[in-house]
């Protein structure tokens, strides 16, 4: 089996942001990512498997209806792709135990995605939360 260019790679990884997220095509989940994936979250947690997966990404537009990514700088070497990504939103429906706001945010995201096989094995998501949560007006910033 050919194994597939940085170019490949970019477009791929790209796809969970724009298409998945962004475009709200759910469905393509199967198609891009590996069946026993691994997402690792920002404070540590993992979600494994393509269901468990797939299930995050509605829950999270349940909560942001309107959300919105877009990959402002993107590089690759060998398996991984590495994204900065700005993710917009507003906060209308329960998300992480939050009652909806109606507040919007806007934050930076950084991704690297490890690509096996022509789909997508693993990610490490790291948005600015602390960002978020202060912007949703659930937290207060640690400084003036």
């Amino acid at each position: 089996m050919a194994t597939a260019t940085i170019e490949e790679n970019k477009r791929l990884a790209r796809r969970v942001p724009e298409e998945i997220a962004t475009g709200r095509n759910i469905d393509l989940v199967e198609e891009v990512y590996a069946e026993d994936c691994v997402e690792h979250g920002p404070f540590g947690e993992s979600t494994e498997g393509i269901r468990a997966n797939e299930e995050q990404l509605r829950s999270f537009i349940d909560a942001f209806p309107d959300f919105e990514a877009t990959v402002e700088d993107i590089v690759a070497e060998g398996d991984t792709v590495a994204m900065r990504v700005t993710l917009r939103g507003t906060h209308e429906g329960e998300f992480m135990g939050i009652e909806p706001t109606g507040n919007s945010f806007e934050v930076q995201n950084t991704v690297f995605t490890r690509i096996e096989d022509g789909k997508i094995a693993e990610r490490w998501v790291q948005p600015d939360t602390l960002g978020m949560l202060q912007q949703l007006g659930v937290v207060e910033s640690p400084v003036d």
